[in-house]
């Protein structure tokens, strides 16, 4: 059985679930069993938040994340409230200028929000995480159905530059 558990993490505002519901969409394109859940606390702009997506060769039985394989974050209050239960070999990938403690994984740190600025919108930083989550997941999901997802999800007259943002980020790693 093929299982995969990603969970984004970051502050209210910056798209994490925007992320999350474009990769259910991909892996769903792909031909996976695929959920997207999310949560945020009661200050939604600027609280943690996060989102999760589980894809599956089988039925998903149980739509919440036990154990991510991969968790993503753009901020340290998201990444203290939820790195606590990953896999042992799970994989952490972390906006590199965010002061983090240690959490039992392997962790990967990229300029997320140098990156997004490149594109003159520091708010596309959920897209440049999404394009360095592409490159992680290649061998199960091609890229070419995130950028998809991305055409029939992002707002009307964005999607040029959600894609520059992803495609910067898939370059990243």
């Amino acid at each position: 059985m093929f299982k995969k558990e990603i969970r984004f993490s970051g502050s209210g505002g910056q798209g994490i679930i925007l992320a999350a519901v474009i990769l259910a969409d991909a892996a769903v394109q792909a031909g996976f069993y695929a959920v997207q859940t999310q949560s945020y606390g009661p200050e939604a702009r600027g609280g943690a938040s996060k989102a999760e997506v589980i894809f599956s060769d089988q039925p998903v039985d149980y739509p919440k994340v036990s154990t991510p394989d991969i968790f993503l974050a753009l901020s340290a209050e998201a990444y203290a409230k939820y790195c606590h239960d990953l896999k042992h070999n799970g994989i952490i990938v972390l906006e590199e200028t965010l002061l983090t403690p240690h959490c039992a994984a392997d962790t990967l740190k990229f300029p997320v929000f140098a990156t997004a600025r490149k594109t003159g919108k520091e708010i596309t930083a959920n897209m440049v995480l999404l394009g360095i989550l592409s490159s992680l997941l290649i061998d199960f999901l091609p890229k070419a159905l995130l950028e998809q997802a991305i055409n029939e999800r992002v707002p009307s007259g964005t999607t040029e530059i959600n894609l520059l943002a992803f495609n910067y980020g898939y370059a990243l790693s």
